[in-house]
């Protein structure tokens, strides 16, 4: 149990009393490909400790899923890897290879093909229910990813998009706001700091996280 007098333990698995389809990943994660920031949780009221093959698909390297601190996946996320990509290059894009046999000579087929880089999720990004993310997809800091979405490239900071495939619907903030958001980077700061000023994060103004960041530097 955890307790009210310390700050959350970023190393617990199960953050959540009585919600064990809730789980922090970064206790979690195995995968050398695979790194997560602390208290980034996900829900999944089936298997939630199985993220690794239940929620990341087709990862056989050697692009890494990178995802940053606080932030929220909501149930049934995937990132789809690069290993699920098919040759486009002739006629065929049936990956013959896989199946063995003298097929397998040809293995070049089916791992030499392109490859758009590691995908990354930004700090403090909320990623809806069912929200299906593409190889080597870019999510920005703060971002907001609405329900059912497929993201197909890439996010600005604090941007909420939506859609199939996810086009922007708005900035949360304008530039000047997002360009202080990213200099005070909250979610860097001394796990101290944010229990001190956590009203200020969640319900505050750009300006007061600025002041603090000064005042913490």
């Amino acid at each position: 149990m955890t307790d009210p007098a310390l700050p959350p333990d970023p190393d617990t698995l199960h953050p959540i009393e009585g919600q064990d389809r809730v789980v922090l990943l970064k206790p979690l994660i195995t995968s050398p490909l695979i790194s997560v920031g602390d208290f980034t949780y996900s829900d999944d009221p089936d298997d939630p400790t199985a993220f690794e093959t239940r929620n990341v698909l087709h990862h056989y390297g050697p692009e890494r899923l990178i995802i940053g601190k606080f932030c929220a996946l909501a149930a049934g996320t995937r990132f789809i890897m690069n290993g699920a990509n098919h040759r486009m290059s002739g006629p065929s894009t049936y990956p013959f290879p896989i199946m063995g046999g003298s097929w397998a000579q040809h293995r070049d087929l089916v791992t030499e093909l392109p490859n758009r880089g590691d995908t990354v999720v930004g700090n403090d990004v909320w990623i809806g229910g069912d929200v299906t993310i593409m190889p080597g997809v870019r999510i920005g800091h703060g971002a907001i990813i609405s329900t059912a979405s497929v993201v197909t490239k890439d996010v600005p900071d604090y941007g909420v998009v939506g859609g199939n495939p996810a086009t922007l619907i708005r900035r949360r903030f304008d530039d000047a706001d997002v360009a202080t958001l990213l200099d005070a980077a909250w979610w860097d700061w001394p796990i101290e700091a944010i229990t001190e000023h956590l009203r200020a994060i969640s319900d505050g103004s750009v300006a007061e996280l600025a002041a603090i960041a000064r005042r913490l530097t």
